[in-house]
């Protein structure tokens, strides 16, 4: 058996169906290629390089020197998030400074660099990057993120909640009472709220506009080396001196401060000064010693007469000891009465602290020197204690004198044999003598009867006849300014016959004399009463 067999025929046939197949092959290999260059070539008319080129979404500015030339959507939109401030590239910076501390650096130097690419973490894992170029004098800002790269995008509810949270942050910042900005580490101005802008817009000369870097509101250098808060003063035309109280707080490698007016703080501080310097001016004239200690007993104040009356050294006091080291170093220096033991000399302090603090401690201290201090403690608001000492020395010896010329004449009135009674101007009894009480049996220490005239002349009612001599002595006594004197003789219970005489002293006092008569001198019946 064999197989069919091919003609002449049959050969010629598949010849064209093969030619004709490699013809069909090679017609759609070329619309192939034809359609893919054109493809590649719509691609390009679709994605053209230019200043603006990227993505619908992408963050750019354009800039002529400091004019906004053109910006995204964007862009625009940042812009009008930024601070309150006309310049837009100036508010651009000041946006952008607080994410890439170096922006404003590197910008300055674009001229000369040409471009830089700065990147800023947020601290979720995202980065975003900052491009600026200059092509043809004009610079060229773009803002880029992750999201841009990775295709992962914030969700347009987020975005809204986002932008309103940051506008109610921006505005509570923008409209505070009290000044807030940031400083780079050069100590230059990138961002401010408008409290702030204000400050520095006044400042500025007429037709000027602010400008970046922004102006320092403060003519005094704000340092945040060391005191966290100082006090600065800003210059006013018209109103003088404007005071703040400056509070810096580092922030990664920019520093925010916050300046708080403090102008009624520095009155009230100038007013307490200057009452300070009165008060220690009339502390300073006095000649008590005052020592004040606060509620922890440290000395606060003293004036220069406690130096003067104690001998303790200035600067001894100027380091403010305690009350109980300010009584040991007086104690040192003989300062303080001599007490028997060191013991019952610092219970006798307690016992002066607590009776101080109550108001009731005023003791004289003798001290081994002869001097002799009188020392009141007072309570004083908040707890605090006033010692006061004075040198009581020349007023002891005066009383000392007086005591001893008292003692004296007391004595020589005693000496006399006569009875002798003086009355004050007042016509109150002052004074006896020892034969005045062993003759009336009076003795004005001990009985306690009216001291007058009215009561002394009553008892001697009661211990004589009657006589009409003791309404006139009444009379005589009370009568200031009497001359001459006036005389009688009274009889006593037992017998005795007594003259009496009554004459005025100097000052207006009166001296009554009665001498017993021996039966000698003594006549019938009771002397009338004589005036002289």
């Amino acid at each position: 058996m064999g197989g069919p067999a091919f003609g002449p025929e049959d050969v010629m046939a598949f010849d064209w169906l093969l030619v004709l197949g490699l013809a069909l092959s090679a017609v759609f290999a070329a619309g192939g290629g034809i359609l893919i260059l054109a493809a590649l070539q719509v691609g390009q008319r679709r994605v053209p390089h230019g200043l603006f080129s990227g993505q619908a979404d992408e963050v750019a500015f354009l800039f002529d020197g400091e004019t906004l030339l053109d910006a995204t959507p964007s862009g625009r939109s940042m812009l009008r998030l930024g601070p309150p401030i006309d310049n837009a590239r100036a508010r651009l910076v000041a946006n952008l400074s607080t994410r890439f501390p170096k922006f404003p650096e590197l910008l300055e130097g674009l001229p000369r660099d040409g471009s830089f690419v700065l990147t800023s973490g947020d601290g979720s894992g995202r980065h975003s990057f900052l491009q600026a170029e200059l092509r043809g004098g004009l610079t060229r800002i773009a803002l880029v993120s992750d999201d841009h790269a990775t295709g992962v995008g914030t969700d347009a509810q987020t975005l809204v909640t986002m932008e309103a949270e940051i506008a109610a942050l921006r505005a509570a910042v923008s409209r505070a009472p009290y000044l807030i900005w940031r400083q780079d580490q050069k100590g230059q101005v990138v961002w401010a709220n408008g409290a702030y802008l204000v400050e520095a817009v006044e400042r500025l000369d007429a037709g000027q506009d602010l400008r970046w870097p922004l102006p320092h509101v403060f003519d005094q250098a704000v340092s945040v080396e060391g005191a966290a808060v100082r006090r600065l003063f800003v210059e006013k035309a018209n109103a003088g001196k404007q005071w703040f109280e400056v509070q810096s707080v580092e922030d990664g490698e920019s520093t925010l401060f916050f300046a708080l007016p403090a102008d009624a703080a520095v009155a009230a501080e100038a007013a307490l000064r200057d009452f300070m310097q009165t008060l220690t001016k009339t502390f300073a004239e006095l000649p008590t010693g005052l020592a004040i200690f606060d509620r922890r007993r440290q000395l606060q104040l003293f004036n220069p007469a406690l130096v003067d009356l104690t001998g303790l050294p200035p600067d001894l006091l100027s380091v403010r000891p305690t009350l109980f080291a300010f009584l040991d170093a007086l104690r040192d220096r003989h300062m303080i009465p001599e007490p028997r033991d060191y013991r019952h000399w610092r219970n006798q302090m307690t016992e002066l602290e607590e009776a101080a603090a109550n108001g009731q401690y005023q003791e004289t201290w003798n001290l081994p020197s002869g001097q002799t201090f009188r020392v009141i403690g007072r309570p004083h608001p908040n707890g605090a204690l006033a010692l006061m000492f004075e040198d009581i020395t020349p007023e002891m010896a005066r009383t000392r004198r007086y005591r001893a010329d008292l003692e004296l004449g007391q004595s020589v009135i005693d000496a006399m044999e006569d009875a002798v009674a003086v009355f004050a101007g007042n016509g109150q009894l002052v004074m006896t003598n020892a034969a005045y009480g062993a003759l009336w049996g009076h003795d004005p220490t001990t009985q306690l009867i009216e001291a007058g005239i009215e009561g002394v002349a009553s008892w001697w009612r009661d211990h004589s006849a009657p006589s009409n001599l003791w309404a006139e002595a009444e009379r005589f006594v009370a009568r200031m300014g009497s001359s001459g004197e006036c005389r009688g003789e009274v009889r006593l219970f037992d017998g005795r016959l007594v003259a009496c005489r009554f004459r005025p002293l100097h000052g207006g006092a009166t001296l009554a004399a009665f001498r017993v008569l021996s039966p000698d001198s003594s006549r019938s019946g009771q002397r009338s009463l004589r005036m002289a």
